[in-house]
């Protein structure tokens, strides 16, 4: 089988030669993988990834930005360089909508159909299209990108106390994927990665009557939309954190694919169990605590279990539950491939 057989068949809820395997990276993990291993091209494939992913839209800044210690990104956040002991992040310091409400009349979300910004969407599809399952990623869909330009607090005070400001801002919002979604599908992805993080490791980060009232019908907005496109159309959903009371409706939605099944958050064993007739579970790697601080045998053992936990009738796309950080070493993230190596045939 091609990566691109293994992931449909797999996504299709048939059993493939093996259980497909991605994993996507920080910037200085991928240095650090280059450096070892001599390549200068797309390590993920290098190393046996079955899906290539190239993302647009907000959360793309990490790619957009500058070398400035400061700077002002395209969607009027002001962002800064923050350092710890292991690497360098972008951490917003200031908000274009904080304030006054009135802002939001003027402001403008940046332009989704600038040609320019599909590029690496396009490069992937020539390159690898035939070969591999190509992902066109929009990961902060509605509400990331709502709160990361408003502010989180203030937004989750909007929904409660200002829902005619809420919808404005949404609506507007939402014309970034609803359109940069659809160019990518033209451009030839066989998958659209939608996502926002609205749970914590706990729980929802609100009620469900609140995410059924602003995002449930604008999910379902967009996936109708990408759907008169392709009706093929894959759909993944990426939410770290127990987004467990959601599934439902997101498998209601049209959703197939869901990412990243944070173990420390919900067991994957039991969303499988439960869902996983209706739903591929993509993920379910610790990265906080497995993959930079576990054995070898460790991340074998936690392979073999999740591996053979979900592989059954298919459905299961074996992958890290976030892009692997960077207190994680070139040895574990090899291990990563090997147990997948190991353990992933039927």
């Amino acid at each position: 089988m091609t990566s691109k057989e293994r992931v449909l068949a797999a996504i299709s809820h048939q059993e493939p030669d093996r259980v497909p395997v991605f994993a996507g990276f920080v910037p200085k993990v991928v240095k650090n993988l280059e450096e070892r291993y001599g390549i200068h091209d797309d390590i993920g494939v290098f190393l046996g990834n079955d899906i290539v992913a190239a993302g647009i839209g907000f959360e793309n800044i990490k790619n957009e930005a500058p070398e400035e210690r400061e700077f002002v990104s395209r969607w009027g956040n002001t962002y800064r360089r923050v350092k710890n002991e292991m690497d360098e992040y972008l951490e917003i310091v200031e908000y274009p909508l904080a304030g006054d409400e009135s802002k939001l009349n003027s402001y403008r979300i940046p332009d989704p159909f600038e040609e320019r910004q599909y590029d690496r969407v396009r490069n992937a599809v020539r390159k690898y299209g035939k070969e591999k399952l190509v992902a066109g990623a929009c990961r902060q869909s509605i509400f990331e990108t709502a709160w990361g330009i408003r502010g989180l607090e203030q937004f989750m005070m909007d929904m409660i106390l200002n829902e005619d400001y809420t919808n404005t801002l949404l609506d507007k919002v939402m014309q970034f994927p609803l359109e940069a979604c659809k160019i990518m599908i033209e451009a030839g992805v066989d998958m659209v990665w939608l996502g926002d993080d609205v749970s914590t490791q706990r729980s929802m980060m609100m009620s469900m009557d609140t995410w059924r009232k602003y995002f449930r019908s604008r999910y379902a907005q967009l996936i109708g939309e990408f759907k008169k496109v392709n009706p093929n159309i894959i759909i993944a959903y990426h939410c770290c954190g127990n987004c467990r009371d959601a599934l439902g409706d997101l498998i209601d939605i049209g959703v197939d694919v869901l990412h990243s099944v944070q173990p420390l958050a919900m067991d994957p064993l039991e969303v499988k169990k439960e869902f996983g007739d209706k739903l591929t579970l993509f993920g379910g790697v610790d990265v906080q605590e497995l993959l930079p601080f576990g054995t070898r045998e460790e991340i074998f053992n936690e392979a073999r279990r999740l591996i053979k936990g979900c592989e059954a009738g298919g459905g299961y796309i074996y992958s890290p539950a976030h892009y692997i950080q960077a207190d994680t070493s070139v040895e574990n993230i090899q291990a990563f491939y090997d147990a997948a190596r190991e353990y992933g045939g039927y």
